[in-house]
Order: C-alpha cells, then structure tokens, then sequence
C-alpha cells in the first residue's frame, strides 16, 4: 500500500483508519471521503456519496489510488429500521467500490461482520468456515459482500481482502447503530452517570474487539503475502468475548461505586442472539499471523484512562 483511498471515513471505523494510515503512510498518501465532512481533517479530504460510482472512479483515478478501502456501510440495528435503505447502500456502494478496484487494478478491502452468522450456527468457537444463515439485513449484506469479493478475486483477480469484526470498540467516536454499542456507550456513562442501563440481557455473550486491534489487523492483512491466503475476504478475528455483568465488573475495579441495571431491548436482543458467543481465528492466526493484544482488563483501563480525558471528568 502506497497510496490509500477510503470510503465512509467519517464512520466508526474509517476516522481511526485515516488517522493511523497517515501516520504510517504519510499524510498526503491517504485520501478520506464521505457524505459529509469531517469536524478536523489532517490531510486531503473529497466528499463522495458512494453510489455514486462515476465520481469515486473518477477521485480514486485522480489520486493516483493504489488501494481502496471500502467502509461506508448502515451497521445492523439502523439496517434493521430501514432495510430497503440498507441494501441498496450496503450492497450498491460495495459493488460501485468492487468495480473501481477492477477497473483501476487497486488492492482492496472491506470488513464482513459476526453479523454474517445466524441462530443456525454452532454458538462456541464458530468455525472459519460453516454454516452462514442470518436473520438481518445487515447480515445477509455481509454474506452477500463476502461472496461478491470473492467472485471478485476469482472471476477478475482483484486483490480483495477482509475479516469479519466482532464488536468494536473505541473512546474516539461515540456509539454508531450497532448492536454491540453498549459495550462503548456504558464506559461514557460510567464516567459522565456512574451508571448504565443495559439494553442486552445479562448473560448475552458476543465477541469484542478494542479499536487499536482492529486497525492493527487491517493493515496487517494488507501488508500479508497474498501468496499465503487461503480465505482472503472473511477472515474470523476477535480479542474476547464477554456479557454485561463482566464489563461492568472490570470498570467497577476502578469505578466501585459504578452500577448497571437492564432495560432489554427486543429488537436489539434478538440481533444479539443469533449471532455467536465466541469466535475460532485459527486460520488469521496461521495464515497472516493475526493475534490481539488487549484483553477485557487491559481494554477497560485503557479506555477509561483515555475516556477520562477525553470527557475532562475523574474515573472515580
């Protein structure tokens, strides 16, 4: 990777993304867009709305792109309130981005989900490769884009790459439609309430990742010999697996006075509970060396330290 473009870079992911890449590529080398602009932008920035596939080919080409990063996508409660919106975004943008890569010959990545995964799946240590049959639109958007770059590669020999996130969470960006954001949104009200209402049922188990990892993982798959991948555009990844009593256990070790009490949200919970409990990522582990380094203990006085100074507020 030389010169990086990346869509929805305004999004959950895509702000941390541009910042790091910058850093490690130079600013000038990483071109940000989206439907809106950014409060603070530290290097070129181009509005795109990405169905608009005339203009993205169009910057990407200008640029002089060698690697394109697809992230704008509706994540999986907001898909669930408008579902037609969803597929028409999440599949039409991903299809505009797969056809720049073709055209342009440009490496290329997007991230799949745990939200691929349905109820029918095995719940403990989900298999790289197994049984794919979600009940969200936002799910069958992910397995649908996994098999699209894969056709891709096969069919044109786009160099597309991607894995499948598990929760994520960051102190950069507030909460973003996910049915995991409870997991970033009880830090802030910690900090701001010293208190949470949960809206997952105790005792919900899904995979969680902190935000330094995921980035982390993206570029090292970027910078993986392709020679080597075997799975290229799903990889399972994930640090921990977790319930809210946990979280909320490893922040009252800083936080005693910190309580959580719950509030389930139906929509929301059913999401939870066709997705697994934990995830195998033997196969990122062996075929591009993928390992996390924070745990939940770590994560949790990581991102109450940061989130401290963030909200100017004492962790107490």
């Amino acid at each position: 990777m030389k010169k990086i473009m990346i869509t929805g870079a305004c999004g959950q992911i895509g702000s941390e993304l541009v910042e790091k890449l910058r850093k490690q590529y130079g600013q000038n080398n990483v071109l940000a867009t989206d439907i809106r602009k950014p409060a603070n932008s530290t290097g070129p920035f181009e509005i795109l709305d990405v169905m608009d596939a005339e203009k993205m080919l169009k910057l990407a080409k200008n640029f002089g792109a060698d690697t394109l990063m697809h992230m704008a996508a509706l994540l999986s409660a907001t898909a669930e309130k408008n579902p037609v919106l969803a597929w028409n975004l999440n599949m039409g943008g991903l299809m505009n981005a797969l056809e720049v890569a073709r055209q342009l010959n440009l490496q290329f990545f997007t991230p799949s989900s745990i939200g691929a995964f349905g109820p029918t799946t095995e719940k403990e240590q989900t298999a790289q490769d197994t049984l794919q049959r979600p009940t969200t639109m936002y799910g069958v958007n992910k397995v649908a884009g996994e098999l699209l770059c894969d056709y891709y590669y096969t069919k044109y020999g786009v160099d597309t790459r991607g894995v499948r996130f598990p929760g994520l969470i960051s102190y950069v960006t507030p909460p973003g439609g996910g049915t995991t954001d409870y997991a970033v949104d009880i830090y802030y009200k910690a900090l701001t309430e010293g208190k949470y209402t949960s809206y997952i049922a105790e005792g919900t188990y899904m995979d969680m990742m902190y935000m330094p990892d995921a980035l982390d993982a993206i570029i090292n798959l970027m910078e993986a010999d392709g020679e080597k991948l075997v799975h290229r555009n799903a990889f399972n990844i994930t640090a921990m697996s977790f319930e809210p009593s946990q979280i909320a256990a490893a922040i009252k070790k800083y936080i005693p006075t910190f309580e959580m009490d719950y509030a389930v949200d139906p929509a929301r919970q059913a999401i939870a509970d066709s997705w697994p409990n934990s995830l195998n990522c033997s196969a990122a582990e062996q075929e591009w060396s993928f390992k996390a380094q924070f745990d939940l203990d770590k994560m949790t006085k990581d991102m109450l330290e940061k989130l401290s100074k963030k909200l100017e507020v004492k962790a107490s």
